[in-house]
């Protein structure tokens, strides 16, 4: 009921910068906690950022002072700026949201997107 579509990945040297960007559409009755993931070739996926529906947002350590999250309510987007690239900064990232769906209203599930690819070379 509810579609995730990332876009904006792609190969960009170290230092450089990106910015992702996730639509959710389809039957969206509310949405809360909407996330970046990323999962490098060989590793598990881990969280990346996260943003609730008031706007109070939280980063991994490992990209603390170079990731900003922030959304967009009104258009049902979450954007994920990444300056700074590093090499180890390569994955699939991954965009999550926790939401109502209309079919479901009475209580959150949990919705994932295809991924879009970032690859940062050194």
């Amino acid at each position: 009921q509810v579609q995730l579509v990332e876009s904006g990945g792609g190969l960009v040297q170290a230092g450089g910068s990106l910015r992702i960007s996730c639509a959710a559409s389809g039957s969206i009755f509310s949405m809360n906690v909407m996330a970046w993931y990323r999962q490098a070739p060989g590793k598990q996926r881990e969280l990346v950022a996260t943003i609730t529906s008031g706007g109070s947002t939280n980063v991994a350590d490992s990209v603390k002072g170079r990731f900003t999250i922030s959304r967009d309510n009104a258009k049902n987007t979450v954007h994920l700026q990444m300056n700074s690239l590093k090499p180890e900064d390569t994955a699939v990232y991954y965009c999550y949201c926790n939401a109502r769906a209309v079919a479901t209203p009475n209580r959150y599930l949990e919705f994932w997107g295809q991924g879009t690819r970032v690859t940062v070379s050194s």
